[in-house]
Formats: C-alpha cells, sequence, structure tokens
C-alpha cells in the first residue's frame, strides 16, 4: 500500500512540474514562431550554396571516381 502512495505522489509532483515547465515556456514565448522554426535547418545549406556554387557537386564527383577506382582494383 506504501508504494502505491508513493507512486501517486511521485505522479502528481511530475505533472505539477510538466504544467510549470509549459506555462514558463508559454511566458518566454517559445512557441511564438513554430512554423519558421523547421525552416531554419535547410536556410544555413542555401546560404553554404549560395557563397559557394559549384565547390561541392565537383569535389564530389572526384571523390567518387577515386573510390571506384579503388574498388574495381
Amino acid at each position: 500500500m506504501e508504494v502505491t502512495w508513493i507512486a501517486i505522489i511521485a505522479s502528481i509532483f511530475m505533472g505539477i512540474g510538466a504544467v510549470l515547465i509549459f506555462v514558463f515556456a508559454v511566458k518566454r514565448n517559445y512557441f511564438k514562431d513554430l512554423e519558421n522554426a523547421k525552416y531554419h535547418v535547410f536556410w544555413s545549406d542555401v546560404e553554404e550554396l549560395v557563397e559557394s556554387p559549384g565547390k561541392g557537386a565537383k569535389g564530389k564527383e572526384d571523390k567518387d571516381d577515386d573510390d571506384s577506382e579503388e574498388t574495381h582494383e
């Protein structure tokens, strides 16, 4: 019976903690701009491509050719 009360009290504290964290996040505007957050990963890749066009594609082809020669030997 003691274990049941400990589990109930622990679950109540965890629930209160989750609610407090949620209220803290809402007050700090963590949920303000969710739509643009998913594009931040891609914007950094686009900026790299704009700054150095063609650098990655040619280097990658040369590397693939070197790898394929090693596997044929």
